[in-house]
């Protein structure tokens, strides 16, 4: 077609097509371990990368394969992966790049559970992260050596909604030779499309708003297609002989589809980090929505953020989509239909304060988790981020007196109202 298919129209039909063998019009659950070959010859081609089919559900799957083409068709990426989970998602984006001895540059502003992950987690194999506050560029810069294969940040950092600069840090990824990973999950496509801003790798928590109802755990990558893992010898997995596929180079062989074969055939098969179909259906049933949804959520956010940047109960409010925040201009460039539904904040009265405040709510359910059509809130200095000491959870926007809010798609009064009760409750 000569013009490119709309957002909604993508959300709906990208990745699909009636099922050839029955006409279902739904994406069919692929319920099966394994798929019969045609023949050995068959078989054998698809062992060796010769022919694009199915094999084995670890690697790919006809539902899982249509979950992860929609979320590609909506990054506007060549390729992409499904897996387990977000932090799955993450490891499965540095796997190809790594190896002992290597590091990442990674944004301070971060889930707890990431950081968790990078500063500890990774080290078993070998690897490390340096983590910088990545609104000093010079620092992001500075941080950087001859074994750093990647820099990391999140569109909008969770818990406290920052909007991270992704072309600036796209263009310091660039002189390194090195990619840039943005983690899109609070923004999600319809707000922010990473690769745009000049992201190389784009992963996603599909557990968030792609599903939006707390029922999957998934995770996806999204790679450009545009980086040239062949441009120097830092990414030997890519750019070498694999000897696990009879020598073959993944990047000269396969190009901009080398990261997206490579983690199927490599990094599916050996980490196993599978994905199941019927999480995939339910993401994929959620995506049809998700620009109705992100609609109502963003504007709830802006609402209810308004008037708690009001209210005399709380110190500060984090969401940058407001008139005084810091962030609203690059929102406005990086996010421009809206600065999610994301942010924290900081009430008076302290850490006692922000637990009297969550035990009081009745319309917010107190969950870990972050996306869902349910309005939710959480403390992240006990919860998510509570392995940190505190000079740290400052540092990630997760300080001992802040809350984090996950605004739903309730009626707004009646989100506000809920706040307004528990508020009194906390600071009387």
């Amino acid at each position: 077609m000569s013009n490119p298919l709309g957002f909604d129209t993508l959300a709906i039909h990208a990745g699909t097509a009636p099922d050839p063998a029955t006409g279902a019009r739904q994406v069919p659950i692929y319920q099966t371990t394994a798929y019969v070959f045609r023949d050995a010859d068959h078989a054998a081609k698809l062992f060796n990368l010769q022919e694009v089919g199915y094999i084995y559900s670890r690697l790919t799957n006809p539902t899982v394969s249509a979950l992860a083409n929609r979320v590609c068709a909506l990054e506007g990426g060549a390729g992409a992966i499904c897996c387990s989970s977000g932090h799955a998602a993450q490891i499965m984006a540095l796997f190809p790049l790594m190896g002992p001895g290597l590091n990442i540059v990674a944004s301070s502003r971060l889930y707890g559970g990431t950081i968790t992950q990078f500063s500890q987690t990774i080290k078993r194999f070998g690897w490390s992260a340096k983590f910088v506050d990545t609104e000093d560029l010079l620092a992001v810069e500075h941080a950087i050596d001859e074994n750093t294969r990647a820099i990391f940040c999140e569109t909008i950092a969770n818990p406290g909604g920052y909007v991270s600069d992704l072309d600036a840090l796209a263009r310091i990824a660039d002189q390194a030779g090195i990619p840039l990973i943005v983690d899109n999950t609070t923004a999600t496509p319809y707000l922010c499309k990473p690769i745009e801003h000049g992201a190389t790798l784009v992963v996603h928590s599909a557990t968030k708003y792609l599903t939006g109802n707390g029922t999957v755990t998934g995770g996806v990558v999204v790679d450009s297609g545009k980086f040239d893992w062949s441009a120097s010898a830092k990414f030997p997995s890519l750019s070498q002989p694999e000897p696990a596929y009879h020598g073959l180079a993944f990047h000269p062989a396969l190009g901009a589809m080398a990261f997206t074969f490579h983690s199927i055939a490599v990094g599916l098969r050996d980490l196993g980090m599978t994905m199941n179909p019927q999480g995939a259906h339910y993401t994929l049933m959620g995506i049809e929505t998700l620009s109705l949804r992100m609609q109502r959520h963003v504007e709830n956010a802006k609402i209810v953020a308004d008037w708690l940047d009001q209210d005399p109960r709380v110190e500060t409010v984090t969401y940058a989509g407001l008139h005084s925040s810091p962030y609203r201009k690059r929102a406005e460039k990086i996010t421009p239909k809206g600065a999610g539904a994301l942010f924290t904040i900081a009430v008076k009265g302290g850490y006692d304060a922000c637990v009297k405040l969550v035990d009081n709510l009745k319309l917010f359910s107190h969950v870990a988790n972050l996306g869902d059509t349910r309005s939710l809130i959480i403390h992240p200095a006990s919860t998510t981020h509570r392995q940190l000491e505190e000079d740290a959870q400052i540092r990630a926007g997760a300080a001992p007196n802040v809350v984090r809010l996950s605004i739903g798609i309730e009626d707004v009064k009646d989100i506000i109202a809920d706040l307004d009760q528990a508020l009194t409750a906390a600071t009387a």
